[in-house]
């Protein structure tokens, strides 16, 4: 293949502004899958992105289009749009030359774009801007033309307009591709001189971890020794081939040239993104800006049934294999048994994760509440890092304490504004600029603490706005935090599993909804049961259940009186001496009710 009749682009968008129904309407004008196998979403290949309508991993396809009679090969990634995924896409951008910028003409351009186009901008990309949806009866295609135009510094007429339902204006889109991405570069001829951008890769049970890389220089070939050079970890390709969209093996992968290797390696921790595939003791350079993604969110992971803990180690260990940035390691509660506490990219990333546990692996989860890193210093000038709300050290100790925060971009009507801002106030968010846009929506830049971000912030934007706000972050860095620990007591004993750190406003808010949630949920006792919450040294919420009452004189007939007077004497003597020794057994489906997250 010469490397002038190749192109590599990828598409960039949005949440739901038409990615995946685009990259069906080119895989059937380019004639790649016969009509009778499409389907809507082809490269949408896991059954939770069909359910939701996103994309989760990258499916890479090659293409071949013909323009005044010679034909091109097109190589498309497809990416995820959305923040917690953020990565990848960068890894996706660095393998192509070029990006289609698309937006959907309903609604126009949105804060995840921007985000996305900032980071194609900084890899060098021809972004090729495309309007989508125009058939749609809700298009406001001239606003959107010029805000896209406006965005990019360009005129109005080279934005191009088509619809991925109907097929309009999209072979006008292939052969806008093919005019204006370059063709790939190569800097190192010959095979000796092999190197490889890892963008993606999955596991198989048959043949170990198959990896999905762009050739850049040299070309690679079946039995080809070859090195992880992140990893340190040697193989020898047992196969390559490329994308149709299903794997189709092939001689070999010339520069330029999008494609997979099969490397039979069956453990996790040796595949990771944006890592350089070179030839075994090659001198060539390693491909640059690889760097290990870093959880921001951790919760802890308990399987229902401790029966089932062998089985979540088993499924963890594999879905590592295909998902490098997810992290674990295993803990202990006293109330939910062994589990492992996890770390995440983000919130969706979090969701994402346990719900193929619970679909691919048939597991039954327990998911605590999510928490994020705090640096903690004490007294003696030690510095951790906790995730975990129970090894926070008591306020006494602590000298200060540093929480990561982010940079919010937000987009919204301006009829929304008054309810977005009180809704940031309770956040405790910081605001920045703010701009109106061309089509009359308003910009703002915001920062606020990443916990309160989890604090259900996506959703409750969406609702004030209904539906019309749009939102991208990025973390900025530390910031001293001013926070502390609540602590649920139950019979005057903590519970660890109810601890949590919040925020030092709103702890006795907080506390009194922990404690009133208990006491709704959790079964009386044989003596009275205070339910406290505790911080900062004290006790800041408490509510008290009296105690179930058992009539100890029903079976008495008759009699003198003293006889109901002495059991009821030993009856209270035996509840004084329960209160003072007793413990109270909390059933399961209270922790349930109590640690799993809100719906």
């Amino acid at each position: 293949m010469k490397l002038e009749h190749l192109r590599n682009f990828s598409i960039i968008a949005h949440i739901d502004h038409g990615k995946s129904t685009l990259a069906d309407r080119f895989l059937e004008i380019t004639g790649t899958i016969e009509k009778r196998k499409m389907k809507d979403q082809v490269l949408d290949s896991m059954e939770l992105e069909r359910e939701r309508g996103i994309t989760i991993k990258m499916q890479p396809v090659r293409m071949e289009h013909t323009l005044s009679g010679q034909t091109y090969v097109l190589n498309l990634i497809d990416t995820p749009g959305h923040i917690d995924f953020s990565y990848e896409v960068s890894r996706a951008l660095r393998a192509v030359e070029g990006a289609i910028l698309l937006v959907d003409a309903t609604q126009g351009v949105q804060a995840q774009t921007l985000t996305t186009l900032a980071m194609a901008r900084e890899q060098g990309l021809v972004i090729v801007p495309v309007v989508s949806k125009i058939d749609s009866p809700l298009a406001r295609v001239d606003e959107v033309k010029l805000e896209l135009a406006t965005l990019l510094g360009i005129s109005p007429e080279e934005v191009v307009m088509c619809s991925g339902r109907t097929g309009e204006g999209v072979k006008e889109l292939l052969d806008a591709i093919v005019m204006r991405v370059p063709a790939p570069k190569n800097d190192y001829a010959g095979g000796e001189n092999f190197r490889g951008l890892i963008f993606d890769f999955k596991y198989s049970n048959h043949r170990g971890v198959i990896v999905y890389l762009r050739v850049f220089d040299g070309e690679v070939k079946k039995n080809t020794p070859l090195e992880f050079r992140a990893a340190g970890k040697t193989f020898i390709a047992s196969e390559v081939g490329t994308f149709a969209p299903e794997e189709e093996p092939r001689e070999v992968l010339t520069p330029g040239e999008i494609g997979y290797i099969v490397t039979g390696i069956k453990e996790p921790g040796v595949a990771s993104v944006g890592d350089t595939l070179a030839r075994n003791n090659s001198k060539v350079p390693t491909l640059p800006g690889y760097f290990t993604p870093s959880p921001v969110v951790w919760a802890s992971v308990y399987p229902e049934s401790q029966d089932d803990f062998d089985s979540l180690r088993q499924s963890l260990l594999k879905l590592k294999l295909s998902d490098s940035s997810l992290s674990y390691e295993e803990e202990s509660s006293g109330n939910l048994g062994r589990g492992y506490r996890c770390g995440f990219l983000g919130m969706l990333h979090l969701e994402i994760v346990t719900e193929r546990l619970k679909r691919e692996f048939n597991l039954t989860l327990i998911v605590t509440t999510p928490t994020i890193a705090y640096e903690v210093r004490s007294r003696g000038n030690k510095v951790e890092l906790i995730y975990s709300p129970m090894r926070f050290p008591e306020e006494s100790h602590i000298e200060e304490i540093r929480e990561p925060w982010v940079r919010v971009t937000l987009f919204a009507p301006p009829n929304y504004v008054s309810p977005i801002m009180q809704l940031l106030y309770d956040h405790e968010a910081e605001l920045g600029d703010s701009e109106t846009w061309a089509d009359g929506r308003t910009k703002m830049t915001v920062r606020m603490p990443m916990r309160e971000l989890m604090r259900n912030f996506f959703d409750k934007i969406k609702s004030v706005s209904s539906g019309f706000a749009s939102l991208s972050y990025e973390i900025e860095g530390m910031k001293v935090a001013d926070v502390v620990r609540l602590d649920v007591l139950v019979a005057e004993e903590v519970v660890p599993a109810f601890s949590r750190i919040v925020s030092r406003r709103k702890v006795e808010h907080d506390a009194q909804e922990a404690v009133e949630k208990l006491y709704k949920i959790l079964p009386r006792q044989m003596f009275v049961t205070k339910i406290q919450g505790k911080a900062m040294g004290r006790i800041i919420a408490s509510r008290t259940m009296s105690a179930m009452r058992k009539d100890v004189t029903g079976y008495l007939y008759g009699g003198d009186i003293t006889r109901k007077m002495k059991l009821l004497e030993k009856q209270k003597r035996g509840k004084k001496k329960m209160k003072e020794h007793g413990r109270v057994n909390i059933p399961q489906d209270v922790f349930l009710k109590m640690v799993k997250q809100e719906d």
